[in-house]
């Protein structure tokens, strides 16, 4: 069978992963759509180390059947990524699977495409591993421009998930002039010269054709797993903290929900000034009207807060989720967020787990023959 052979009696697994903050939530949907579209069945599976993504409840507010693994990412959870998938199976019946991991974690070739091919190869024909990346975060991790960036050990991470991909996918293109986007290529290209390379705006739908129908059609190849360091990398994940919240805004008159919640992600973005914010979600969805979500975000120091979705009319109540990712003790993310709370009379904290992520022991982990292969 070519790369180029869909198996008609099996459902595509597709994987779109990329460091924190690099936009894999919005090019997830807009490929979901678009096979939605075409009259094909999709399951989603989101993937985070803790509960309550905004990925998640955006993707259902866009219709789609979600399953959420949470507790750490697909390689430690591999049963539950097996288990998510036949849930959905159960009651969708996918034609295809989208996968969105964690995204501080990497080595996910061998520790979910390779198994997933030898383990459930008559079930999932599973597609080429594309990784999403920032083209700002990029560009300073990769030397080529100026700027707070990660530490070694954070950007070690970042750059195993670029060396393992097969497809990178340079994302939110408008954000950089020309002459940035062909350097960021040609280095990219320089250190990786066999893989694809895209460059596409998910937010905006430019240059998503090619790259929809490349993973779309191609299968994964066999090639030797990646070496990876996991002393390294579970040191440079345990120097992220993690932030999921559930807050309660209650008004006593009509507010602009979608003001509120940019002005609540900009009061969040200065109290961290001095941490690299890998990347801040947040969701308000009011207490009534048509579900519609005001979600508003923003990726480092280089972007301010910005509205992906807005609400369509005032409300003076609602609930607030909140994905804070930084490398910053946990215990500085969940300061700043009280300072937030204790500012605002309109603004209570009902739930919020803040830490570190675990270091990371696969369930399995495989090289292109599907024999095990040692961490």
């Amino acid at each position: 069978m070519s790369s180029t052979d869909t198996p008609s009696n099996r459902a595509r697994y597709v994987m779109i992963g990329g460091f924190l903050g690099a936009g894999k939530s919005t090019a997830v949907g807009r490929l979901a759509r678009r096979l939605h579209d075409q009259g094909l069945k999709v399951g989603l599976i989101t993937n985070d180390q803790g509960r309550g993504l905004v990925d998640t409840q955006k993707l259902r507010h866009q219709g789609f059947s979600v399953e959420e693994i949470a507790g750490g990412c697909f390689c430690c959870r591999f049963d539950s990524l097996r288990d998510a998938a036949e849930r959905l199976t159960a009651t969708e019946r996918p034609d295809i699977f989208l996968a969105e991991p964690v995204g501080s974690c990497t080595d996910l070739v061998a520790t979910v495409s390779y198994p997933l091919r030898r383990l459930y190869g008559d079930r999932f024909d599973v597609a080429p591993l594309t990784v999403l990346m920032d083209p700002v975060r990029a560009s300073r991790i990769l030397g080529l421009e100026e700027g707070r960036k990660f530490s070694p050990k954070v950007s070690y991470v970042y750059l195993k998930q670029l060396e393992e991909a097969h497809v990178l996918a340079i994302n939110k293109i408008d954000m950089i002039d020309a002459e940035q986007r062909a350097r960021l290529r040609e280095e990219l290209s320089r250190r990786w010269p066999e893989k694809e390379i895209f460059e596409v705006s998910a937010q905006e739908g430019d240059g998503l054709e090619d790259w929809f129908r490349y993973i779309e059609t191609r299968s994964i190849p066999s090639g030797p797993t990646m070496e990876v360091d996991y002393q390294v990398y579970a040191e440079g994940e345990a120097l992220l903290g993690w932030l999921n919240a559930t807050l309660r805004l209650d008004s006593a008159e009509e507010i602009d929900g979608n003001a509120w919640t940019r002005d609540i992600a900009d009061e969040l973005r200065r109290h961290l000034q001095t941490a690299e914010v890998a990347h801040l979600k947040m969701t308000l969805a009011p207490d009534s009207g048509p579900g519609d979500l005001a979600i508003a975000h923003f990726v480092g120091e280089h972007v301010v807060p910005e509205l992906a979705e807005r609400l369509n009319a005032p409300l003076t109540g609602g609930q607030l989720v909140v994905n804070l990712r930084a490398e910053a003790a946990p215990e500085e993310l969940s300061r700043a967020l009280q300072a937030v709370v204790d500012r605002r009379s309109e603004l209570s904290l009902d739930h919020v787990e803040c830490f570190e992520p675990s270091p990371p022991q696969p369930t399995h982990r495989l090289d292109a023959e599907g024999k095990a292969c040692t961490l």
